[in-house]
Parts: structure tokens; sequence; C-alpha cells
């Protein structure tokens, strides 16, 4: 069984080489990582949008080492702005820590988050490669 991942980029839609228009995931364990703020390990919020979003990819690439598996591995990731804040700033601290690995992404501009101050949550959902 192969547990490497497909990218779909139809001819038909526009490349990005930041992200892939789709993604087939082989059958495999899924690992569905839960939203991740930009809190440090003793749950302090980092100020501003780069920190907030540098340490929630962070967070996330720990939850996929704790699971035996990597970004390589994620067919999705979803990431949630507060409203006002600019995605291309964000964009740029995820992708110091993230690298380049092209997966499935929606970004979604809310009204706020369950924590107070948090700007941005990211999630995933990963194969575990047998």
């Amino acid at each position: 069984m192969t547990t490497q991942t497909t990218h779909l980029d139809p001819e038909e839609l526009h490349h990005n080489p930041a992200f892939t228009q789709g993604v087939i995931a082989p059958t495999a364990r899924t690992l569905y990582v839960g939203g991740q703020l930009g809190t440090d390990n003793t749950g302090t919020l980092l100020d501003g949008i780069e920190a907030q979003t540098t340490q929630a990819m962070r967070n996330v690439l720990t939850v996929l080492a704790a699971a035996e598996t990597g970004p390589e591995h994620v067919v999705k990731l979803n990431i949630y702005l507060v409203d006002g804040v600019d995605a291309q700033v964000g964009y740029a601290a995820s992708q110091s820590v993230w690298g380049n690995h092209r997966t499935a992404i929606t970004v979604v501009s809310t009204a706020g988050h369950a924590r107070p101050g948090a700007l941005v949550e990211i999630d995933a959902v990963a194969i575990i490669p047998e």
C-alpha cells in the first residue's frame, strides 16, 4: 500500500506554487489536528499576527510529529483569520515554518475566536504513513 498523496492541479484551473487544488489521500490512518492558536507551551498567547501564525503552525507540526507524520502527509489545512488581519502577512509567517509543502488550503475570515486576542487558528487533516 502506498502512503503518498497525489496533488490535483487541473489545467483548467489556475496553478499556484503555494497550494494545490485538490489532494487524493491513499487509504491510511487519518489524523485530524484540532484548531491550533498562536500559544506557546505555557498557554501564553503571543503578540501580533506574525508571531501567532508562526506559533500556530509550529503547534500543528508538533501534533503531526506526535502522530509520526509530517507536513508532506497533510491533505488539508484550514486557516481562520480574524477579520481585518492581513492574510499576506499571515501567509508569509506560516511559510517560514511550514516550508514548501503544497496541500489543499482554505483561508476563512472570522469575526473572532473563542480565545480573546487570538488572531489566527489553524487545523489540519493528515494521513499517517505505515
